[in-house]
């Protein structure tokens, strides 16, 4: 499937990129982005061998961490620690991978139910 192919791109290539990120920040910050970037790879791994509602959770997690990471590079493009080469290249590949993963979430879940209204709307 492409987004394994995408994501696995994505983690070769911010790996090293975290490595010129201020020393000071390498535990803290760095570690959270890359935690989320992990998690993200590791749920969608972890659908691949499930099926149904299993899997769609899986998804909505892959979900959450890809948010995760995107707020962690604004974050990083704002204090200057990507150029705006780097982000304009980083933020392609993880619209992609946004892409890939709605398209496997629907899918997955062709018929979502729509949310209850709110007694108070």
């Amino acid at each position: 499937m492409p987004i394994f192919t995408r994501t696995f791109d994505f983690l070769t290539w911010l790996l090293p990129v975290t490595n010129h990120f201020p020393r000071a920040h390498r535990f803290s910050f760095t570690q959270r982005l890359l935690d989320a970037a992990f998690d993200l790879r590791e749920y969608l791994e972890q659908a691949n061998y499930r099926q149904g509602k299993a899997r769609l959770e899986r998804l909505d997690r892959a979900d959450e961490a890809l948010n995760r990471v995107r707020t962690y590079l604004r974050l990083a493009v704002r204090w200057e620690w990507l150029t705006g080469g780097q982000y304009q290249h980083v933020a392609e590949m993880v619209t992609e991978i946004g892409r890939l993963l709605g398209g496997w979430r629907k899918v997955t879940n062709p018929h979502p139910t729509p949310p209850t209204p709110s007694p108070l709307s």
